[in-house]
């Protein structure tokens, strides 16, 4: 026959736990978050423009 000892802990007093770290940690990573898919956007941008120029310059060597 088995014996099954339960133990119940009560929940601590006060503030919850962690729950400002968690606010700020996720205020900072959708920073970011944020940041990232920016610079990504603008390199895309860069390219793009870089390209354009170029063709440009290939249609007015061909034209010429």
């Amino acid at each position: 026959m088995y014996i099954l000892l339960i133990t119940h802990k009560m929940p601590k007093k006060g503030k919850a736990k962690n729950t400002l770290n968690k606010a700020k940690h996720t205020k900072l990573m959708n920073r970011k978050i944020n940041k990232v898919k920016l610079e990504k956007q603008l390199h895309k941008e860069r390219l793009k423009a870089i390209i354009k120029k170029v063709n440009e310059e290939k249609m007015n060597e061909e034209n010429d």
